[in-house]
């Protein structure tokens, strides 16, 4: 039997807070509580005051912070984002957070009530009914704190975790982990012989069933008495070592990783930062290059490693690790602090922080940045990086070359620009020139529905769409240029801007209501980068041929549609008349990049899809966590040593992992790009006899076809066309 807490007369219930702590002891303990506070306090100034000597971030990132708090808090406090693709991981970081965030308060509680408010009143508040409280709470979620940490010790040292360790695993991991598992410990373990010498209350469940314990194992009044100092100072100690080094070790993320969501940029990605038009400016020679938020972006990082998890890239055993190059950047930044030696920041042959071959695999396709936590914007650095090799000619031959056809013919394949419309010719309607006529929509085609032979096939069958449902579409025929998307990613900023300013000009010479793109990349590039373009910036560069005075489209009074956007709203409004019968195929949908976790449209193609009567099964890598089809970044004009492309791990996915498995017959897209990765996945990896590759828009047509609809028959649709030989 464990005795009851002692009660003086005419008092309510509590305990004594320093038992067996004489007051030379107590002096020790302030002293050394003061000289923690302080050296965590000049840490954390010297962390932020780092962040200010960065350059200034392109976007505003503490315009409306009560917003920006709030909004922060509820990211974090719910632990949203840590659930994605783990819930175990988000359990037991939920119960870390909530049980460390429950104990510190407790403390802060615990400290004002002693050091404040008893002093100044003679009174405490830490009795009767708050007491029994606060000993219930911190009990309750003491526990789960435990809990998750035994979870994750578990998940890092028995089960080993393949994505919580890699090169820049080092004691800072351990020390994180191990100093809050023994600090959680340790603390009911006092609890335990504080209630085995001064007595227990009903409501501190753990504690009294640690007390239980130590008394089965021998443990008395006295016994507990003696050896209960010994457990106060290493825990106090063990306290004060984890406080002091917060600023200086990993546990700093509990600081720079809310800040980091606070100062996040809600469309991180799917708009870059722009550059100076000074030519003289540099992008990523030195670390003194990278802005505040950058930096902040490095410390943030846990090295949980669920970027990694989830790129595509190293999926596909290419060199990049999205979590290695943001922890190289840091490591090199606190190396030159320090006084290390400086380096190139990104360069061929492995004298560099960052190796060509490494960006060079990026795919710009997000899944990095939608899978972390603490809202790393990863895009940004590496396309700092990207800018930096493309201003030193490190890009393969490949990559020059479609720099050379887009600065010389205005598209990537290099090809006449008066072959533009010509994809128009097998039609036996007439495209409206939307530079004569007025139109509802200015339709921007692309480079690959204008050019490539397979996706002229989409270009024709959305074409047939319009006119069946007699929409007023127009485009622009040879005046129409590379929108810039791919081009940028891969680090060529100006030649995005002088595409860019071209095609603005151009849009401002038509009459029109709205923009509708076949392509999701443009899509993108004109919905979120155009509008933050100041042309007039770049207005006395005789390499900017156009004349645009400030920004294009800033208040968004044009509106953007992807295609599918654009024909969903058709079909709801029943203008199409599909019955939702026609067709009876079974598909599986792949999610493109730029539309999917760019600008967050998942289902309007996947209602186009059903409303042609088609058996649609997911893969189970879908929505924003669809897999890349590895064309993005530039990867569409590179080749690589790879023993599966993604495209094929896509279509192998598809055929296997879906539900309905191999008797899906057709793979549907919404993108050029990824018609073209895949019908070339389709030849290199065997697949040519299982699957089909289409667009959303051949089947809409092939089911207007069933249907009974007058179309043009001249074109076929994808089933049947060749694949472009790329």
């Amino acid at each position: 039997m464990l005795p009851a807490l002692p009660i003086q007369a005419g008092s309510e219930v509590t305990r004594e807070t320093y038992w067996q702590i004489g007051p030379v002891q107590k002096v020790v303990f302030y002293f050394l509580a003061s000289l923690t506070i302080l050296v965590f306090a000049i840490g954390t100034y010297q962390r932020f005051a780092r962040y200010a000597e960065g350059t200034d971030d392109w976007f505003e990132r503490v315009d409306d912070l009560p917003t920006r708090i709030v909004e922060a808090t509820k990211i974090v406090a719910s632990n949203e984002k840590q659930f994605n693709r783990d819930f175990v991981g988000g359990l037991m970081h939920a119960f870390i957070m909530w049980g460390f965030l429950t104990l510190f308060i407790a403390t802060a509680i615990l400290t004002v009530d002693v050091d404040l408010y008893r002093p100044l009143t003679g009174e405490s508040f830490w009795i009767g009914d708050f007491y029994l409280s606060y000993q219930l709470v911190t009990d309750a979620l003491g526990l789960l704190f435990v809990v998750g940490l035994g979870i994750a010790l578990w998940r890092r040292y028995v089960r080993r975790n393949h994505r919580l360790w890699g090169k820049h695993t080092n004691w800072e991991d351990a020390f994180l982990v191990w100093s809050l598992f023994l600090l959680g410990v340790g603390g009911f373990l006092l609890e335990g012989l504080r209630i085995i010498g001064q007595g227990a209350e009903s409501v501190s469940f753990v504690g009294t069933a640690v007390a239980l314990a130590l008394t089965g194992i021998g443990f008395d009044a006295a016994s507990a008495a003696a050896v209960y100092p010994i457990g106060w100072w290493s825990h106090s100690i063990l306290a004060f070592v984890f406080v002091a080094a917060i600023p200086y070790a990993k546990p700093f993320h509990m600081i720079s990783s809310f800040a980091n969501v606070v100062t996040r940029d809600e469309k991180a990605g799917a708009r870059l930062p722009g550059v100076p038009s000074d030519l003289d400016a540099t992008n990523a020679e030195s670390i003194d290059d990278f802005s505040w938020k950058e930096i902040l972006d490095q410390d943030a990082c846990t090295k949980c490693g669920r970027c990694s998890s989830v790129c595509p890239a190293k999926a596909s055993g290419r060199p990049l690790d999205p979590r290695d190059v943001i922890l190289d950047l840091k490591s090199y930044r606190q190396s030159v602090d320090a006084g290390g030696e400086e380096k190139p920041i990104i360069a061929d042959g492995g004298a560099s922080v960052i190796d060509t071959e490494t960006m060079e695999s990026c795919m710009a396709c997000m899944a990095c940045m939608d899978a972390c936590p603490v809202e790393i914007e990863h895009l940004k650095s590496f396309t700092r990086l990207n800018r930096q090799m493309a201003d030193q000619g490190d890009v393969p031959p490949t990559i020059q070359d479609v720099f050379q056809n887009v600065m010389s013919k205005g598209n990537t394949f290099g090809d006449s620009p008066s072959a533009r419309g010509d994809w128009t010719e097998d039609l036996d309607f007439e495209v409206t020139d939307a530079r004569e006529e007025s139109v509802e929509y200015l339709w921007y085609v692309g480079d690959y529905p204008s050019y490539d032979d397979r996706n002229k096939e989409v270009a024709r069958s959305l074409a047939k769409i319009f006119e069946h449902a007699d929409v007023d579409v127009g485009i622009l025929y040879d005046d129409e240029v590379y929108d810039g998307n791919d081009v940028r990613r891969i680090g060529e900023e100006f030649l995005f801007v002088e595409q860019a300013g071209t095609l603005v000009d151009t849009f401002e010479e038509c009459d029109y209501e709205k923009i509708v793109c076949t392509d999701p990349h443009s899509y993108n590039t004109f919905k979120n980068e155009y509008p933050e373009v100041d042309f007039e910036e770049f207005a006395d560069d005789p390499m900017m041929e156009f004349a645009i005075d400030g920004y294009w489209n800033r208040d968004g009074d044009v509106e953007v549609y992807h295609w599918t956007q654009a024909v969903e709203e058709l079909v709801d409004r029943g203008v199409l008349g599909l019955s939702g019968t026609e067709l009876d195929y079974t598909v599986t949908y792949h999610d493109p990049c730029h539309l999917g976790r760019y600008n967050d449209e998942y289902e309007a193609p996947r209602e186009l899809v059903r409303a042609t009567g088609c058996d649609l099964h997911e893969m189970p890598r879908n929505r924003e966590n669809s897999f890349c089809c590895g064309g993005g970044g530039g990867g569409l004009w590179m080749d690589f040593d790879e023993e599966s492309k993604p495209s094929e791990e896509r279509l192998r996915e598809a055929l296997n992992d879906t539900e309905a498995g191999s008797s899906v017959e057709k793979f549907v897209v919404a993108c050029p790009m990824c018609m073209t990765m895949y019908e070339d996945g389709r030849k290199t990896g065997g697949y040519e006899d299982d699957i089909e590759i289409v667009d959303v828009a051949e089947l809409i047509v092939e089911a207007l076809e069933a249907n009974g609809a007058t179309v043009s028959a001249s074109a076929q649709t994808g089933t049947d066309a060749a694949p472009a030989d790329d």
